[in-house]
């Protein structure tokens, strides 16, 4: 059903109503947001800015769901005056842009459609069905909608709207066909069905599958390249590691980084040929810290992202989850909660993540389905290029991983990709050359550095030559360094960097169920030229 229509919306508070100037002051803009959220409660404020439909509704052939809103406003240095009201546009003149997917915490029955639109609209829906000539079925809309001041002379106040609908009780292993709309503009209608996207959910059980990862994406020429090779690779699902836009151009996590919202609009409409049909899985990056949204600078990202909330605060943490597809559990960390490097989230969760990763690993080490555990997050825990390695990551995660052998990590971070040896105990517990295979409980895991998905490209240590699939140079050992709890980089000489490549590049894992699982492990050049590969298997030998 539709949802219905509020009318039209009030006027917004007074100019003058804000933050006493003393008062504002002595808060910091995240203090400042939660003060004018106190004072004009989420009620008011949706009510100001739309006459559109509130929660997600459940439709026949999906169980009913509900959803929170979670657009979380921004707040300047300054007091604030409320936002001016939104413009009126006739609904069959804003076209809705930037679709983009994610599972729910069950890949095989739920699934989460998000998308965009430039003006305030009445009663968003999206429609589903089995056929993309057959959608009468409709769900409900939420809105979350994100305020961002003028954080500058040369920047305006930004309104973004943002649109989620939930789908539950899906069929496994199905195709399903949507299309996202609005009063006025309704995607079953002749003239839009080229607005039409689709999905298919996992499947009941385990078969041979794909899925590709990155970090550190943009906006560019590149960025948009790369995605295309990945559309041609019929991903299940995409991993994204962390800095997704860059938006927040700066990285620091603090009110004096430079941000424009309105990247994000581009990016959007830049992954959308790609994330319309693949769930796009993102956790959070230093870049991804925009200190003008509460809580903890990821009120944004709430507000853009319908992630899986099975983590152990998705409110707080939105970028910290897990869901498991056929044979392979997937575990997404915020590493910002344990940098050394970039310490503004430093400790955050209060131990709450580690907690709860220790916990989450242990129920996917120990359920007999699940062949393989991949963990991703941004910071590398072993790299060598610009950024190096993180101490905080090791001393956080290292210890869990090796406890419950995960088998493969993928972080971001540095622009580059770089791929270790097997490692064990922080050495190399087995060589793994181009085209090796390599086993966890006997060997350590395999670390993959994937940052070359579009931003500009960093570059390893003076006299370290790229070394990759065809134009191999290895190396006894590599002078590196790691951050320290002081925020201070310690000397390494390191033997286990065995893959180097500074060019635009991303993941593509083969995963293989049955009596002989295993994961096949290709790495892929803007060309499509592969420039590394390794397989990962468990408890059988290695060549």
């Amino acid at each position: 059903m539709t949802a219905p229509s509020r009318g039209t919306p009030p006027g917004p508070p007074t100019p003058n109503v804000g933050i006493p100037e003393q008062l504002a002051s002595e808060m910091s803009m995240p203090e400042q947001h939660e003060y004018l959220r106190k004072k004009f409660s989420r009620r008011k404020v949706l009510a100001s800015s739309f006459a559109t439909a509130g929660t997600v509704g459940g439709i026949g052939l999906l169980a009913g769901s509900s959803g929170s809103a979670h657009g979380e406003g921004a707040s300047a240095s300054r007091p604030l005056a409320a936002p001016a009201a939104p413009v009126k546009v006739d609904g069959k003149l804003v076209a809705p842009f930037g679709r983009h997917l994610a599972f729910g915490a069950d890949p095989k029955t739920q699934m989460r459609v998000s998308w965009q639109v430039p003006f305030a609209v009445k009663s968003p829906y999206l429609r589903v069905g089995l056929k993309p000539w057959e959608l009468s079925q409709k769900v409900e809309a939420e809105v979350r909608d994100l305020h961002t001041p003028s954080l500058s002379k040369k920047l305006p106040a930004v309104e973004q709207y943002y649109l989620h609908a939930a789908l539950d009780g899906l069929k496994p292993g199905t195709t399903y066909y949507y299309g996202v709309g609005h009063d006025g503009f309704d995607p079953a209608s002749p003239e839009r069905m080229a607005t039409i996207g689709s999905f298919r959910t996992a499947p009941a059980k385990a078969e041979k599958f794909v899925f590709t990862a990155f970090g550190d994406q943009g906006v560019s020429y590149d960025a948009l390249a790369n995605d295309q090779l990945i559309l041609g690779q019929n991903p299940s699902f995409h991993l994204h590691a962390g800095d997704i836009c860059y938006a927040d151009s700066t990285g620091h996590g603090k009110e004096s980084d430079t941000y424009d919202a309105r990247v994000w609009d581009t990016f959007l409409a830049q992954t959308e040929s790609v994330a319309k049909s693949v769930p796009w899985m993102v956790t959070t990056g230093n870049h991804d810290m925009e200190a003008w949204y509460s809580p903890n600078g990821y009120g944004g990202q709430s507000a853009r992202w319908s992630l899986p909330e099975n983590g152990f605060d998705a409110s707080s943490a939105p970028g910290v989850y897990s869901f498991t597809y056929g044979n392979v559990g997937v575990v997404a960390l915020d590493a910002n909660d344990v940098s050394y490097e970039i310490p503004a989230n430093k400790g955050y969760t209060d131990g709450k993540q580690t907690a709860w990763l220790d916990k989450r690993l242990a129920a996917l080490r120990a359920d007999d389905s699940i062949d393989f555990i991949v963990v991703f997050f941004h910071h590398c825990m072993y790299s060598t290029a610009t950024h190096a390695s993180d101490g905080g990551v090791r001393d956080a995660w290292l210890e869990l991983f090796t406890k419950h052998q995960v088998d493969l990590v993928i972080n971001g971070h540095n622009h580059v990709y770089e791929r270790t040896d097997a490692i064990k105990g922080g050495e190399v517990g087995k060589p793994v050359p181009v085209g090796a295979t390599t086993d966890p409980t006997r060997d350590g895991i395999v670390y993959v550095t994937a940052g070359g998905a579009g931003k500009d490209l960093y570059s390893f240590g003076p006299g370290v030559k790229d070394s990759y699939e065809g134009n191999v140079d290895d190396r006894d050992s590599i002078l590196s360094f790691h951050w320290t709890k002081l925020r201070l980089p310690d000397p390494d000489t390191v033997e286990w960097s065995r893959v180097r490549y500074t060019g635009f590049s991303f993941l593509a894992v083969e995963v293989t169920a049955g009596a002989s699982p295993k994961l096949t492990v290709s790495a892929l050049a803007e060309s499509g030229e592969r420039v590394d590969h390794f397989e990962v298997v468990r408890g059988r030998s290695g060549q």
